[in-house]
């Protein structure tokens, strides 16, 4: 697995985009709409391999059948890093490494981009929502379209009072480069991005975390 992108939730994509560019001192590009969930996005790069999308509720979708990705039926407040994703090359064998409760494999398109992701029925992921979102793009990703920004991935790091368990339980999640494991208090999940102005941490907890 390797870390593919992360996901800013917010209640209004607007919101989130300006709360998100005035953090990082760079500006998003546009994305596009996810009608299966009913969301749509923006977008930027974090590196040639890693991006960042805001995300919210399309108010002009169509409501989806489930429960959204991302729990973003259960936003509000400031936007926040909600979850992030893993690329994988094998989505259904990794699933089956996994922990329970990732999630089911559905089938995505926007433009002519396809991948296949594990969604759980709740859009909650387990362990209190730090584990990743599991994800195998087909063809081309969209990371090899952004622009290159002046934004970088350093690193994300996990934390969770059961973080022993949790990686005994799903080995390959201490292997990916990038991702630091840490035994806290509460669950916590923070990205630190490496912008012009120094480093900016995005956290579970607010933007500022």
């Amino acid at each position: 697995m390797d870390i593919d992108h992360l996901a800013i939730v917010a209640t209004d994509l607007d919101e989130g985009t300006s709360a998100v560019e005035q953090m990082l001192g760079a500006k998003l590009e546009p994305g596009g709409r996810h009608p299966v969930m009913g969301t749509h996005n923006r977008v930027l790069s974090l590196g040639s391999d890693v991006y960042l999308e805001v995300i919210a509720v399309d108010p002009e979708a169509d409501a989806p059948d489930r429960s959204r990705w991302f729990a973003l039926d259960e936003v509000s407040g400031p936007p926040r890093l909600g979850n992030w994703v893993a690329r994988c090359t094998d989505l259904r064998a990794q699933l089956g490494e996994a922990p329970m409760g990732m999630g089911e494999v559905m089938e995505f398109e926007r433009g002519d981009l396809a991948w296949s992701m594990a969604v759980p029925r709740s859009g909650r992921l387990p362990e209190d929502g730090i584990l990743p979102a599991l994800i195998q793009w087909k063809g081309a990703r969209p990371q090899s379209r952004l622009a290159e920004s002046p934004v970088k991935l350093k690193r994300i790091v996990l934390g969770h009072p059961e973080m022993e368990r949790i990686t005994a339980e799903w080995p390959a999640l201490a292997q990916m480069t990038q991702v630091a494991l840490e035994i806290t208090p509460t669950p916590s999940l923070v990205a630190e991005i490496v912008t012009p102005r120094g480093l900016v941490s995005l956290s579970s907890l607010g933007l500022a975390g």
